[in-house]
């Protein structure tokens, strides 16, 4: 390993620089103009990935955006590793808050900036990279490895259930490895086990047939904003428990020994709320904040559009107004069930006078780790190596559909070994990577594939 690591070493700054090259295309894949943008993202990566020696680079195409698959079998005997990222990255809106363009990236303060370094352009490049140091100084990884880049994960991974299906055999594999998550903290390495699922909704709330003056119809017909704000403020109760009916049926709760796991990471609450910017903490009676954004479900308002918004003073009665909603969801939640019961609640607290429809977004199920695998052990070795301190079990309260997809398609533990900071920006304005992190997670992977290449044997593998 010391010839990997040195390699590793040698190069930091010239991956710094390759990861800035991919970053700069614009690959939004909510954005049908951007497209284009998202497919020559998939080519570049392909084409970075062929120079690594890989015995096989496709670009698979799907109904929407492509995703890219690598293999690299020169292990015979030894576990096939399927490590799983995404290319396709966030909007930027609202433009006018970043520092510098988000496809221009910037180094500054130990950080590179700009949308995509850290989800998820940076963590692909992690394995990459790794990948690269074992190829140039040993000739191939020390396992077999797959690489599957997708290009929709952040439009809700539409078509990647399809993709798998029609790739089962390409996609077999002994353990599964996902780099898009956060650690715990900064210098503290983390394997997150769990994961949140999403259910997503838009509700659409009409009144009259048009616009209407507010002074001449005010009082005879009903506003279509004021009976959606009143629909979304009875959505939780005074303890912050979500009120749509049925909503908890299917909650896991939280064990004792999960609680007290939980309760032993070393949480600064107040370092988290000053990172946020908001006043206080708020969430469901009866947890903490870590149990409340990791372990139990949650119903949020995302947006809201609907009359006059412009400068100065417009006087009617909206003809429609419509909300997003979004639901995370904890094990066994059904992303389905939820949106078929929120389309239901919405609809029968509807006030007189105006007319509902709930259309159904997108859905992600939540993911539990098994973590008496032993490749659990395996991976907490693999980071603690990398970072000079011990590993600690986390979960995140975002959703991966990758995740639970890969995991009930192949019955194989998946590892969810991130390098992010909880408060890195990832889908807003100034999104951030520590570089120090992109160079201690290249490690990171390298000793996880050796670490893996080494199962199984007597006493395990310790240097």
């Amino acid at each position: 390993m010391k010839s990997v690591l040195d390699y590793i070493d040698a190069n930091r700054d010239r991956f710094v620089d390759e990861l800035v090259e991919w970053v700069r295309i614009p690959s939004v894949s909510s954005e049908p103009a951007r497209a284009p943008d998202v497919r020559a993202n998939a080519d570049h990566l392909a084409a970075h990935l062929r120079g690594l020696g890989a015995g096989r680079i496709e670009v698979w195409p799907t109904a929407g955006h492509p995703a890219v698959f690598a293999e690299w079998l020169r292990a015979p005997g030894k576990p096939t590793l399927l490590v799983y990222g995404h290319h396709d990255v966030q909007p930027v809106d609202p433009l006018g808050e970043w520092i510098t363009p988000p496809f221009e990236p910037a180094v500054r303060e130990g950080r590179l900036w700009g949308r995509g370094v850290v989800d998820d352009k940076g963590q692909v490049y992690v394995h990459a990279k790794a990948v690269e140091a074992f190829v140039r100084t040993a000739g191939a990884p020390p396992i077999n490895l797959k690489l599957l880049v997708e290009g929709e994960e952040e439009v809700g991974s539409v078509n990647l259930d399809a993709l798998m299906r029609e790739h089962t055999a390409d996609l077999a594999a002994d353990f599964v490895c996902v780099s898009d998550t956060a650690m715990f903290g900064r210098g503290i390495p983390s394997l997150c086990v769990g994961l949140r699922g999403l259910a997503y909704v838009e509700v659409f709330v009409d009144g009259p047939a048009f616009d209407l003056h507010s002074g001449s119809f005010g009082g005879g017909v009903a506003n279509p904003v004021n009976a959606l704000a009143k629909m979304i403020a009875s959505l939780h109760d005074a303890d912050g428990r979500v009120t749509v009916t049925g909503f908890y049926d299917d909650v896991r709760p939280l064990t004792a020994t999960e609680r007290a796991e939980i309760a032993s990471l070393p949480f600064d609450e107040k370092a988290w709320l000053a990172s946020t910017g908001a006043p206080a903490t708020v969430g469901e009676k009866g947890y903490s904040t870590l149990e409340r954004i990791w372990a139990r479900p949650t119903l949020d308002c995302c947006g809201i559009g609907g009359g006059f918004q412009g400068e100065g003073a417009k006087t009617i009665i909206p003809a429609r107004v419509s909300a997003k909603v979004s639901c995370r969801l904890v094990p066994d939640q059904d992303p389905d069930d939820v949106m078929r019961k929120l389309g239901e609640h919405l609809r029968r607290i509807a006030p007189p006078g105006v007319r509902v429809r709930v259309e159904t977004l997108h859905g992600a199920r939540p993911y539990l780790a098994p973590t008496d695998h032993p490749v659990y052990e395996v991976a907490k070795r693999a980071f603690s190596k990398a970072f000079g301190k011990p590993t600690v079990f986390m979960r995140e309260g975002g959703s991966i559909p990758f995740v639970r997809t890969i995991a009930d398609a192949t019955g194989k533990p998946c590892l969810l070994m991130g390098f992010g900071q909880p408060d890195e920006n990832a889908h807003a304005p100034n999104e951030w990577l520590d570089l120090s992190n992109y160079h201690l997670g290249i490690k990171s992977a390298a000793h996880l594939y050796d670490e893996i290449a080494h199962m199984g044997e007597s006493g395990g593998k310790s240097g």
